[in-house]
């Protein structure tokens, strides 16, 4: 009697956590949630009514305005393709060098492993900086051409060790050993077994790289200087500059020179902000969409030694 009393008891006690956790849950996705919300409708909102603060739950006298600012600027679609080009072109080829280089470093014994080892992880806390590293691109023909955009950053020693730590723990050292006596050789190994099996690790890697390359407007602004080569993140980032407001009150408005009056530069302006947002983020949430139930397996691989 009395232990039914206590599963009673904690099924009680357990149902009213599940309770408070679950809201506690419901308020925190709310919170996160919420803003993306609120950016994609005050996209498709009329600018009148974003500045009277009556976008809350949908959109309000529905518009493609801030949109269409946007679109008129003159380098915003070709700086769209240049974006696409380099980040497919950089994933592919990232993915491909640190995969060999993890598999590589998965190898249980070799000569020079330890030094190996060291001198990507030393990579992983110290840089040269800003300068030398510019000094560097310069002198190897890097500087204004497009292949810094795909080149620079190309590795990550820390994806590095996630694929490195993969491949150890789901590539069985059998296989290896197996493929050896039939005669392949470590090229024929990685390209038909290792890859085949590592689509998980690939797809986690792809959206690392990719999120990080798509999001990269820095590289652009440093080392272009012709502006057929800028990604689109920095030309969002010039867009975005424009429509800031300085402290003496002038408006710095050149994408919406053609406006009637001022007031109408101001109105596409306060639409304008949150039109960039989504077109900066919208590749980077679907590719997310696609890709997330491979997330946790990513991070689970980190977080193993190795």
């Amino acid at each position: 009697m009395k232990i039914n009393k206590a599963k009673k008891k904690l099924s009680i006690e357990n149902k009213i956590f599940y309770i408070f956790n679950t809201l506690f849950w419901i308020v925190i996705m709310f919170m996160i949630l919420y803003p993306l919300y609120l950016v994609l409708i005050a996209s498709f909102s009329d600018p009148d009514a974003i500045v009277k603060g009556e976008v809350i739950w949908h959109p309000v006298d529905f518009s493609f305005i801030g949109y269409k600012a946007i679109l008129k600027y003159g380098e915003m679609l070709h700086s769209y393709l240049n974006s696409i080009l380099y980040t497919l072109t950089s994933v592919i080829i990232s993915i491909l060098v640190t995969l060999s280089g993890a598999y590589v470093l998965s190898r249980s014994k070799f000569f020079g492993k330890g030094v190996l080892n060291f001198y990507f992880v030393f990579t992983m806390f110290f840089n040269g900086g800003l300068i030398p590293t510019f000094l560097v691109m310069k002198d190897i023909g890097l500087y204004n051409n497009p292949l810094i955009m795909i080149l620079m950053g190309c590795v990550s020693v820390w994806n590095l060790m996630v694929a490195r730590t993969y491949i150890q723990t789901s590539v069985p050292q059998e296989l290896y050993e197996a493929a050896m006596l039939d005669g392949a050789d470590h090229f024929q190994y990685f390209f038909k077994i290792v890859i085949p099996l590592c689509k998980t690790i690939i797809a986690v890697l792809a959206v690392y790289y990719g999120v990080s390359k798509w999001n990269d407007y820095f590289t652009g602004l440093v080392y272009f200087r012709d502006r057929e080569y800028l990604p689109l993140q920095t030309v969002l980032r010039e867009i975005l500059a424009t429509l800031q407001v300085d402290k003496s009150g002038d408006y710095m408005l050149s994408m919406s020179e053609n406006a009637a009056s001022m007031n109408e530069a101001v109105r596409i302006a306060n639409v304008a902000k949150y039109c960039i947002i989504i077109v900066a983020t919208g590749p980077v949430v679907v590719l997310y969409m696609f890709m997330q139930k491979y997330f946790e397996k990513g991070v689970m691989i980190g977080s193993l030694k190795g």
